[in-house]
């Protein structure tokens, strides 16, 4: 499928000089190869905040561990950053936002606000922001670091804090025609060291279509016994659902990349594209239906006698019954709810009860439709709806074992099924998000495998938005 404002050098050269009423959406840099140890290598990154925040010490030490430049808006901040710019060669530099040389261009912003206690402290963001938004260069990346404001007793720090996340969603807005993205971390007290795994991906190209977002750091889940940034997955077993085409496969890919062996799951009749995935990634392939009464002990009964267990769950396969209620036969409504919702209950609760190692992983697609409803789709937002009140409460159950239950809720991602489409629609469909064009199956899959990995233990009972920037929903 082609993207005419993507591909179509002449066109975009034209729209650009004659200045017609088009968006040309920048085209966004991404990944390619597996993980690295440094991710920001050699990359400027602008620092701001307070030398008394318990964030800014973890900060420095994930800039410079990846291999960042790191720049600091204020000389106090420096100190923070001594250690471990020594230990890893990067030493911090002091910058003047409002002095940088003419024409200089950085990959990242970089706020701590979570000392944040009342609104005037807002001012501050305006201060570091101001003069460097302009600054950021192209794909580049935003992000603020807070504390949850229910976490606060007094209502105006609870005020402060939750404005972060209107300056981040707009920001979000203004920078993402340079193809850009902000992002907002809310970090729980006592889990600042669990930042460094979030930071990473999201000041990495494997977060390119991913913008605007707020997400939570706890300390609910217990450690990894071990967390690595190479190959974090090695010796990880990895079930993927849907895996014979689109966001499956290509998760199914990015899994392998990272040293899991995927187990490859597609109905019967996709036997022959899911056997092409299975080989590429020298994984190995289950035939299941999830809608057949016997899926769940097929698979539970596969996963213990061929792998021992599983480490890894990625629940994407998912169907589309598209009718507006009052036409809709009641078969389309159960045959969604049931292998979108159902199944996935029903497979994770035969697999918490054994089968699914601790210190495991478990990924649900959700849908931007589950968050803000679509036309003719009730029974398809209802079935994502559920994921996500599923994944908040089930993370709770069991945290205790080590592991993370989270969910992924796509936008437009140009796919069999967005190709089918009418053409104006799916126009519109990939122009309403900040970063104006829609997302690939590989920025689906990058998110999945961040929160597949040992490093996105903070992360839990959460909804991340692979949707750049939507206009509709939250």
């Amino acid at each position: 499928m082609t993207d005419f404002l993507l591909e179509n050098d002449a066109a975009r050269r034209l729209i650009t000089t004659l200045g017609l009423p088009v968006p040309v959406p920048t085209r966004l840099r991404r990944a390619s190869g597996p993980w690295d140890e440094r991710p920001l290598h050699d990359e400027d990154v602008i620092v701001g905040g307070s030398d008394s925040s318990a964030v800014m010490s973890v900060l420095a030490t994930t800039l410079t561990k990846a291999g960042a430049s790191p720049l600091v808006a204020d000389e106090r901040l420096r100190a923070k950053f001594h250690a471990p710019g020594e230990a890893y060669g990067r030493p911090a530099r002091t910058v003047d936002p409002a002095a940088l040389p003419d024409g200089m261009k950085v990959r990242a912003l970089v706020y701590d606000a979570t000392d944040f206690a009342d609104p005037s402290d807002l001012h501050r963001l305006y201060e570091f922001f101001h003069p460097l938004v302009q600054r950021v260069q192209n794909s580049g990346r935003i992000v603020v670091i807070g504390r949850p404001p229910a976490s606060f007793e007094s209502a105006q720090a609870a005020a402060a804090q939750a404005a972060l996340e209107g300056v981040v969603r707009s920001l979000a807005k203004e920078v993402g025609k340079r193809g850009s993205t902000a992002q907002l971390l809310y970090v729980d007290r006592g889990a600042e060291e669990r930042i460094e795994g979030p930071l990473r991906f999201l000041l990495s190209p494997r977060s390119a279509f991913v913008s605007g977002q707020p997400l939570s750091v706890s300390g609910e889940v217990r450690a990894p016994a071990k967390v690595s940034f190479v190959r974090p997955l090695a010796g990880k077993v990895a079930l993927v659902t849907g895996a014979a085409r689109g966001i499956g496969a290509a998760t199914a890919e990015l899994l392998a990349a990272e040293g899991a062996h995927v187990v490859a799951l597609d109905r019967p009749q996709d036997d022959a594209l899911l056997s092409q995935v299975a080989r590429r990634l020298g994984g190995s392939l289950l035939l299941a239906d999830l809608g057949a009464p016997d899926a769940v002990q097929t698979i539970v009964s596969h996963l213990k006698a061929e792998h021992g267990g599983v480490d890894i769950v990625v629940h994407n396969a998912g169907i589309t019954r598209d009718k507006t209620l009052a036409k809709m036969k009641v078969e389309s409504w159960d045959q969604a709810i049931d292998v979108n919702l159902a199944s996935v209950v029903k497979i994770t609760a035969a697999l918490l009860e054994g089968g699914l190692r601790d210190e495991g992983r478990i990924v649900c697609l959700s849908s931007v439709a589950g968050i803000a409803g679509n036309m003719g789709q009730t029974n398809y937002a209802a079935s994502k709806s559920g994921i996500i009140g599923y994944v908040r409460k089930l993370g709770k159950h069991v945290a205790g074992r080590g592991i993370t239950v989270n969910a992924i809720a796509p936008g437009f991602i140009e796919t069999r099924l967005t190709a089918a489409i009418p053409v104006m629609i799916r126009e519109v469909g990939r122009r309403l998000s900040n970063l104006g064009q829609g997302g690939l199956p590989q920025d689906v899959g990058e998110a999945i495998t961040f929160l597949s990995s040992p490093g996105a233990y903070g992360i839990n009972g959460q909804v991340l938005r692979v949707c750049g920037g939507a206009l509709i929903g939250a």
